[in-house]
C-alpha cells in the first residue's frame, strides 16, 4: 500500500516539477499554494534564552511586506513553553501548517498558518519520534504528498551520530523510519534531506550527534577523537521505495542540499562545513550513476568560515552562501556547476547562519544563531533577523529585528508566508 502511494505521489509530482514553483527555493517540490508576489511575513523559529522573555523556544511572526504600517516589526509571537534547542521547520504539502522541533528532544510542535497566516498557532504535538523509530533530535521536515518526512541527526541509544528518517501523516501518526545506511561505505549520519522527483532521487547528507552538537564549539574542536564524529558521506535514494541505492564520499559533512530547480538540470549542490568545500551531486550522462566530485572553495579553508546555510536561485544559475564564523554572505554564479565562481560578497553580520531568498530573487532574509552552545559570546553575539534588497549588484539592508532586544531568543530557521493564504 506504501509502494503504491509513493508511486503514485512521484508521478503526480513528476508532472508538476517543472511549472510548480515555490516562494523559498529550498521547499519540497510538493508544496502547493505559492506564494506568487511579495511575500507578507518571515516565521522565525527561535531559540529561548533563559532569563530573556519567557525563556522558551517560539515562532515568531515579522512582518515584511514594505507597504506595511508595521514592515520591519514583530507581529505575533507562539512560545512552547519549554527549550528544546529550536532548529528547522517545513511546511505540510498543502501548507496549511508548519511543522518545527528542536535538537536536544523529540518533540515536534505543529502550527496552524492557514487560519490566520499572521498569527500562527501552536495546535498539536508529535512526540512519539524517539519511541517509535529511536532516533533523537528531528533537523529536516520534508514535504511530500499528504507525508512529512523528518529526517533527525542522533539517536536515544547512545546520543551518537548514527540516525535516520521517520514517515509521518500530515495527522502526525507514525509511518515507518528509514535508518541511514551503515554499509557499502555508509556512517549512518544524517543531516538535510531533498528529492528530484522527475529522477526519482532522494538525496540525503550527514553531520554529528547530539553528544557533539549539543557541546560547546570551542570545547569540542580542541577534542581530537570528538571531531572525528562527523558524517563525511551523502546518499542517493530510491524515492519510490525509500531505499539507499549508492553512498557518497563527500569528507567534511556536507549540510544543505539544493537541487537545481531548472527542469532541464541533473544536479544538486551542497557545502560541507569543515572543508569549506562545495560539491556537486551529478548524474551521468551515459551511464545514469549518480556521482560526486568537489567543485569550488568558500573562501579561506585554514580559517575554518563554517559555510552553514546555502539558498539556491530559481533558474539555478546561481547560489547564496552564509558563513558564520566570518559573518559574510557570498554569491556563487552556477552558471557552470562545475565550476562555481564567487562574484560578491558582503559581511551581513558578527555571525549568521540561515539565508531565505524570495522567489524573484529581490529580497533576502538572514538570521543569526547556529546553536545555543556554538554562537558566539559578548558583543559578536548578534541574534537578528535582517532583510535586504537585492538589486544584482549590491545587497541593501531594509530592516532589522534585534531578538535580543526585543527579549526572544536566538533567531534561525526561516519560513515565508502571505496574507493570500489565509483559509485555504
Amino acid at each position: 500500500m506504501r509502494r503504491t502511494y509513493c508511486a503514485a505521489a512521484v508521478a503526480l509530482a513528476c508532472a508538476a516539477y517543472g511549472g510548480a514553483r515555490a516562494d523559498e527555493t529550498c521547499n519540497s517540490p510538493y508544496i502547493s499554494k505559492l506564494i506568487k508576489g511579495q511575500e507578507d511575513y518571515v516565521y522565525v523559529w527561535t531559540l529561548g534564552v533563559e532569563g530573556l522573555g519567557d525563556g522558551s523556544d517560539k515562532l515568531v511572526t515579522v512582518d515584511v511586506n514594505p507597504k506595511s504600517k508595521t514592515y520591519g516589526k514583530v507581529i505575533n509571537t507562539v512560545s512552547t513553553g519549554t527549550r528544546a534547542e529550536a532548529h528547522h521547520m517545513g511546511f505540510t504539502d498543502d501548507r496549511r501548517q508548519i511543522w518545527a522541533g528542536g535538537l536536544s528532544e523529540n518533540r515536534i510542535w505543529v502550527f496552524d498558518i492557514a487560519s490566520d497566516p499572521a498569527k500562527p498557532k501552536l495546535v498539536s504535538k508529535v512526540s512519539d519520534l524517539g519511541d517509535k523509530s529511536g532516533f533523537l533530535g528531528p533537523h529536516t521536515y520534508y514535504a511530500l504528498p499528504g507525508r512529512m518526512l523528518v529526517q533527525a541527526l542522533s539517536n536515544t541509544k547512545d546520543k551518537g551520530g548514527k540516525t535516520g528518517m521517520a514517515l509521518y501523516s500530515n495527522e502526525g501518526k507514525f509511518l515507518e523510519a528509514k535508518p541511514m545506511p551503515t554499509s557499502n561505505g555508509g556512517d549512518g549520519y544524517g543531516y538535510d534531506l531533498a528529492v528530484n522527483p522527475k529522477k526519482n532521487v532522494l538525496l540525503t547528507s550527514s553531520f554529528s550527534g547530539y553528544v557533539n552538537y549539543m557541546r560547546p564549539l570551542g570545547e569540542l574542536i580542541k577534542d581530537g577523537e570528538a571531531m572525528k564524529a562527523f558524517g563525511n558521506t551523502m546518499v542517493v535514494w530510491d524515492l519510490k521505495a525509500l531505499k539507499p541505492q549508492k553512498v557518497l564520499a563527500v569528507p567534511g559533512a556536507p549540510l544543505e542540499i539544493r537541487w537545481s530547480l531548472n527542469p532541464k538540470d541533473n544536479w544538486a549542490i551542497t557545502a560541507t562545513a569543515l572543508t569549506s568545500k562545495l560539491w556537486l551531486v551529478k548524474q551521468d550522462a551515459k551511464g545514469g550513476e549518480w556521482n560526486a566530485k568537489e567543485v569550488g572553495t568558500i573562501g579561506d579553508p585554514a580559517k575554518i568560515p563554517l559555510p552553514v546555510d546555502i539558498s539556491i536561485t530559481r533558474d539555478g544559475k546561481g547560489l547564496w552562501v552564509n558563513t558564520f564564523m566570518d559573518g559574510k554572505t557570498r554569491y556563487f554564479d552556477l552558471s557552470n556547476p562545475e565550476a562555481p565562481k564567487q562574484t560578491y560578497e558582503k559581511a551581513t553580520g558578527k555571525q549568521v547562519n540561515m539565508i531565505s531568498q524570495s522567489w524573484d530573487g529581490r529580497r533576502l532574509y538572514i538570521t543569526s544563531s547556529l546553536l545555543a552552545n556554538w554562537d558566539k559570546g559578548g558583543a559578536d553575539n548578534e541574534q537578528f533577523l535582517r532583510g535586504f534588497a537585492w538589486n544584482g549588484k549590491e545587497l541593501t539592508q531594509k530592516f532589522e529585528v534585534d531578538f535580543t532586544k526585543e527579549k526572544l531568543g536566538r533567531a534561525h530557521h526561516m519560513k515565508l508566508g502571505s496574507k493570500a493564504l489565509a483559509g485555504t
